[in-house]
């Protein structure tokens, strides 16, 4: 008998606690962040942000474990086979005690060389390798702990689970570490709080997984052709897990070893602002890619295409209108948040911004890449990219300083990236005829979103208050400026004035795609 999972139901109690946690992750530790910098000081965010970017490294070991288990899960339970989903998870357990004691011991054999990481002095009343040692703790028992069972929950869609875990705990969490900056003033207790909560984390999820599954344990053993299936399913997830760590964290590493524990905490500050966008904009796509999948599966090639232009032209508009919002209130929110002497110049700001467009648009297309399943196909582009980024780093951070490093990342999204997507797409999902037709839209609203952004901040460059007006005015100036560029240039536009009936269809309960 198939067993058939409350979709819906869960699907909403997933978005729901899903949401309040990735905002509950962008307040708390922008909180935090303060809190450090003026309890602890600028070396310690950095020492934070090192620490975190190596054990990223580390956790490549992962290679996609995850994913593959949880796929390997939804047949055994649709066919409510429970004898192989205990052999699952006891495949997994294993799994994950290997990839944790492979974390100790590189982590361990990577101890001598810690040192050369960080240009420049460390806090003189912190011994470095106590706290790595710390955070390298608590990373290896994210996979000894109990770490297999959170598989059960996602492939059963009950990810609300660990979201109301997590979220209960990380209160705990972050109203200690609060605590103990603000009268101790000491980065050990910080440390240990962080790591007895990840203990509890993972003790309390599996207590509850017990409780809701209490038929499922790590018992019996696989086929060897389903054995060799999972494997082969993680060698192809590893190309992708390994280009997303070495493109998000080699920057990090880069600017610590070549410029200091300062500079990385700001440029860290800097980065906080535009990745807590990017969290948002990927609601927006998540909440996408299912109706744009069914989509590409039911309606013809033509009709696809005729979505992907609408849905470009919406997502560019966002990100035109954000875009120059950032450039024109990055440098008040900075000046509010962490102090003058804690800024980087203008120049700087123009980099960072260029950077979260280029972002947030590879994010679009990659949504149509990732709703059409052509991951297969696509596998080298985003090591590719990462690669390229890392060389560039290497090759600028000595001659252009904090500038090599942004313009390293944005040259591998805008010349690798963005082209080889529009090649992958064009060539598998949507007739290619239209291809020149798309780069000609998408480059158009790019020049547009430009022109949003030298027009508000030239406008913005008029108002001298202090820091609350200018951010407001800021505010308003640059949220118009754009919204008017974009409804004089498109406004008799056909694509244009259709994706404006596509957001009433959507406000009015339309489905997604729905004919207009």
């Amino acid at each position: 008998m198939l067993v058939k999972i409350e979709r819906t139901k869960n699907a909403a109690r997933n978005i729901l606690f899903d949401g309040m946690l990735k905002m509950f992750n962008i307040v708390l530790p922008f909180i935090m962040r303060t809190v450090m910098l003026h309890y602890l000081g600028v070396q310690y965010l950095g020492l934070n942000g090192l620490f975190k970017s190596v054990l990223s490294f580390l956790n490549l070991a992962e290679l996609g474990v995850g994913s593959a288990m949880v796929f390997s899960m939804y047949k055994p339970i649709a066919d409510d086979d429970t004898q192989s989903i205990c052999a699952l998870l006891k495949l997994y357990r294993t799994f994950y005690r290997v990839i944790g004691l492979f974390i100790a011991v590189v982590g361990l054999a990577i101890t001598p060389f810690l040192r050369n990481l960080i240009n420049g002095e460390i806090p003189p009343d912190m011994n470095l390798y106590v706290l790595y040692f710390m955070n390298l703790g608590s990373t290896v028992l994210t996979y000894w702990l109990f770490a297999y069972k959170r598989s059960l929950l996602d492939a059963h869609q009950r990810m609300d689970i660990i979201s109301k875990v997590s979220l209960c705990i990380q209160l705990i969490e972050y109203t200690l570490k609060f605590i103990s900056l603000i009268i101790f003033r000491n980065y050990y207790v910080f440390l240990a709080i962080q790591f007895l909560a990840q203990v509890a984390i993972n003790v309390l999820t599996a207590v509850r997984v017990k409780k809701l599954y209490p038929q499922y344990s790590p018992q019996g053993s696989l086929p060897r052709e389903k054995v060799v299936d999972i494997v082969c399913r993680v060698r192809d997830l590893f190309t992708s897990k390994l280009s997303s760590v070495v493109f998000n964290y080699a920057d990090t590493l880069v600017i610590s070893a070549f410029m200091g524990l300062a500079a990385l905490a700001i440029y860290q500050n800097y980065y906080f602002v535009i990745m807590s966008l990017r969290n948002f904009l990927e609601v927006i796509i998540g909440a996408c890619i299912a109706g744009i999948g069914n989509s590409l599966v039911t309606e013809s090639e033509e009709k696809n295409y005729k979505d992907l232009s609408r849905l470009t032209m919406l997502f560019c508009w966002l990100m035109g209108v954000s875009t120059a919002m950032l450039l024109c209130m990055y440098q008040p929110f900075m000046l509010l948040w962490m102090g003058e002497e804690n800024m980087l110049s203008f120049h700087y700001v123009i980099c960072f911004t260029i950077y979260y467009y280029s972002m947030g648009v590879n994010k679009l297309i990659n949504m149509f890449k990732d709703a059409a399943g052509i991951w297969r196909k696509d596998r080298w582009r985003p090591l590719t990219a990462a690669v390229v980024n890392l060389g560039l780093n290497l090759a600028t951070v000595q001659w252009l300083g904090l500038y090599g490093v942004l313009l390293s990342s944005v040259i591998s999204i805008v010349v690798v990236q963005i082209p080889w997507l529009f090649h992958n797409l064009f060539q598998e999902v949507f007739p290619r005829k239209y291809l020149w037709q798309y780069v000609r839209i998408f480059c158009l609203l790019a020049a547009t979103a430009l022109l949003s952004c030298v027009g508000s901040w030239f406008a913005c460059s008029f108002i001298h208050l202090s820091v609350w007006p200018t951010l407001i005015i800021n505010a308003c100036i640059s949220f118009l400026i754009p919204n008017i560029l974009f409804f004089a240039i498109y406004g008799r536009n056909t694509i244009f004035r259709e994706s404006i009936a596509h957001i009433k269809g959507i406000l009015i309960g339309k489905r997604l795609g729905k004919k207009g």
